[in-house]
């Protein structure tokens, strides 16, 4: 019986008759040989079939086909030089499934909204294949790093009582009488698995309940957050250094199909795998924004213009380190040479992408934490919990959080995060 394969699997059938199922993607003929361009959900490739190879009905089916056909081929597999995927296969023989006409996307230049409108069938094009499938290279080089590296995946609620952050931008929902928000980090919850159990990691939605109109944010996301029992800031900026390097190596190692359908140069990518990420400090990063004649005083957040024009300095992530306290959030450890900033860090992406990671020392104290909390403004009782852990056996930890997302892009080069999710509910529709 001839075998069943993928496309991907081409490569070990060179030379011999296999069956695949498949979808149409286009189609030209040229007198008695019709060119069919192919997908399985594994690679594209091209589909030849000749005349005076299969029988009358097979080629009138063959000349019938729309975009998006689904059918049933066989043939024999051959090296092909002169495509990018390297093989082809002549077809002797197609058995038809569905053939339906208006496939509404065209093998056309189609506006970005139409696109994200339509994300259900635009999955199936080169481009977001390409990019769903660096994603899924990306999620198993990260859990494959933290379990490397001696951590568990660690589950934070959906649902949560309160802020991390203490911001007011959630989603509220009532939760049996009472008020409840979607987690906009797991970050609290993983720092009670870090003392539970030492280092730990969780990876899931989150959720920030405010308008979306750049392409660089997303109200549905997916954050990526460790949290380490006994480490200080400069273990954790290494190991996300480490990181980092592992997941860029990763992609390089095993995408080079898809970061070549995607138009992406692997050697802008070289320098991040390769780790000796600049740590830059907060005053630093400021200078060089005045210097460039820029409106921005110390104590400033950087919006994404300043990201934008310093990571243009760099060819490979970098931290910008110790922010000012009034910036950052409340459970950040302060920096004992200098009380104004907190031991943190933000990792940039290079060429302008910007914020991809952040991340600090928590402050372990109970009687300085509790402070920090009525300093900003927090109720106390609704971290009681969170007080618990500096209370019963607190230790120097650290924590780091990447958004998914915002990764993907900058290693994809992408124009829109949004192309970085498999689909973009109502809520992360791109906005006019």
């Amino acid at each position: 019986m001839t075998e069943l394969i993928s496309i991907a699997d081409c490569r070990n059938h060179v030379d011999q008759e296999v069956q695949m199922h498949v979808w149409l993607t286009d189609k030209r003929s040229s007198g008695k040989i019709v060119f069919l361009q192919l997908r399985d959900g594994t690679a594209f490739f091209q589909g030849v079939i000749r005349k005076n190879a299969v029988s009358d009905e097979v080629f009138e089916t063959a000349k019938s086909l729309h975009q998006e056909a689904s059918f049933y081929i066989k043939g024999t597999v051959h090296q092909d030089e002169r495509s990018h995927f390297g093989y082809e296969i002549q077809i002797s023989d197609l058995q038809l499934i569905t053939n339906n006409e208006g496939y509404p996307i065209g093998n056309k230049k189609h506006g970005i909204e139409f696109l994200l409108d339509h994300r259900h069938l635009w999955l199936r094009s080169k481009r977001p294949f390409a990019i769903m499938r660096i994603r899924n290279v990306i999620f198993k080089a990260t859990v494959d790093f933290f379990e490397n590296e001696g951590f568990i995946k660690f589950d934070a609620p959906i649902f949560m009582h309160s802020a991390p952050e203490g911001t007011t931008e959630l989603f509220h929902t009532e939760y049996f009488g009472g008020d409840a928000y979607l987690s906009q980090s797991g970050q609290l919850y993983g720092e009670v698995g870090a003392e539970a159990f030492g280092k730990i990691f969780t990876f899931g939605p989150t959720f920030r309940a405010e308008e979306s109109k750049t392409r660089r944010h997303l109200t549905e996301f997916w954050m990526m957050e460790p949290e380490m029992a006994w480490m200080h800031q400069d273990e954790s900026l290494a190991l996300q250094e480490r990181f980092l390097s592992y997941v860029t190596g990763q992609v390089l190692q095993n995408c080079q199909y898809e970061l070549e359908i995607l138009g992406r140069d692997p050697k802008k990518l070289e320098p991040a795998s390769q780790g000796d990420y600049t740590r830059l400090s907060y005053d630093d990063a400021v200078k060089m924004l005045q210097d460039d004649g820029r409106d921005f005083k110390w104590g400033d957040d950087f919006g994404a213009p300043d990201e934008a024009f310093i990571s243009e300095k760099f060819d490979r992530p970098f931290f910008i380190i110790n922010y000012p306290t009034s910036i950052k959030p409340f459970y950040m450890k302060k920096n004992p040479d200098n009380p104004k900033e907190y031991l943190c860090a933000d990792v940039l992406a290079p060429e302008g992408y910007g914020e991809i990671m952040g991340g600090s020392e928590r402050e372990s104290d109970y009687d300085t934490l509790l402070k920090q909390i009525h300093e900003a403004g927090l109720n106390e009782n609704d971290y009681s919990w969170y007080l618990d852990l500096r209370k019963y056996g607190s230790v120097p930890h650290s924590g780091f959080g990447m958004g998914f997302e915002r990764v993907i892009a900058w290693i994809c080069n992408l124009d829109h995060v949004r192309e970085a999710i498999p689909f973009p509910r109502m809520i992360n529709r791109l906005e006019p």
